[in-house]
């Protein structure tokens, strides 16, 4: 099994804020793994878009249907509906390969991580992707830990990388610049998550870039780049 770095290991990593960011990682097929829909353009919307933008191709897998969400603003079904805006959130972004699973919204941690890790290599076999992008597990959601387990799992043994995306104002990580995609990003990251019409009572994202200000993500390797 493949051992996710914890945060205490990071501290020779930190890049303080006033150091320039690098440049996003080169990569040809992108896999992003959530744990629900919404994920893909709330959290990783403004790299998905950068790296469709620098040409690689993505694809999206969410473990679930979103369906344990407080908020519904439509007459429908949460586990009808939102797969459906999953779709027209990734049409947004640029993700050409789109599934969904169908476990439950809250509860992966309850699964045998080998079944989820099955599921995840299943999907590498067909998306072929030579860089796997997550939501940082050690933000402390359960979900998003069982998501990075078996993303690390499945990845370790296709020898894919790993890439989790930390949240705003955490320390650690390396700061990477969206480039020429900078500009338009956060408009097309704003019109993913307005796709989750059934959502629409939530907060904006959190971390939006401040008007003015290049865009930038503070980012992590859970799975290195071979040398």
């Amino acid at each position: 099994m493949t051992t996710i770095q914890p945060v205490s290991e990071r501290a020779t990593e930190q890049a303080p804020e006033d150091l320039p960011a690098g440049p996003l990682p080169r990569a040809q097929t992108v896999l992003a793994v959530t744990a629900r829909p919404g994920r893909e353009s709330a959290d990783l919307g403004l790299l998905l878009y950068a790296f469709r933008r620098h040409g690689a191709c993505l694809a999206l897998l969410s473990l679930t249907r979103g369906e344990a969400s407080p908020l519904n603003s439509t007459c429908q079904r949460l586990a009808a509906v939102r797969p459906w805006e999953l779709l027209a959130a990734a049409g947004v972004l640029g993700i050409s390969s789109v599934a969904v699973a169908d476990y439950r919204d809250g509860g992966l941690s309850r699964y045998p991580v080998a079944q989820l890790t099955e599921l995840v290599c299943r999907v590498i076999r067909e998306d072929s992707p030579d860089l796997m992008l997550v939501t940082d597990p050690a933000e402390g959601d359960a979900d998003d830990a069982a998501v990075a387990r078996a993303v690390c799992d499945a990845a370790g043994q296709a020898g894919v990388p790993v890439l989790a995306r930390m949240r705003p104002g955490a320390h650690g990580g390396r700061l990477a610049d969206l480039g020429p995609a900078a500009a338009t990003a956060g408009t097309a990251r704003r019109a993913a998550v307005a796709a989750h019409a059934s959502q629409s009572l939530t907060r904006p994202p959190a971390g939006r870039t401040p008007p003015g200000q290049p865009s930038r993500e503070r980012l992590r390797w859970l799975i290195p780049r071979a040398a």
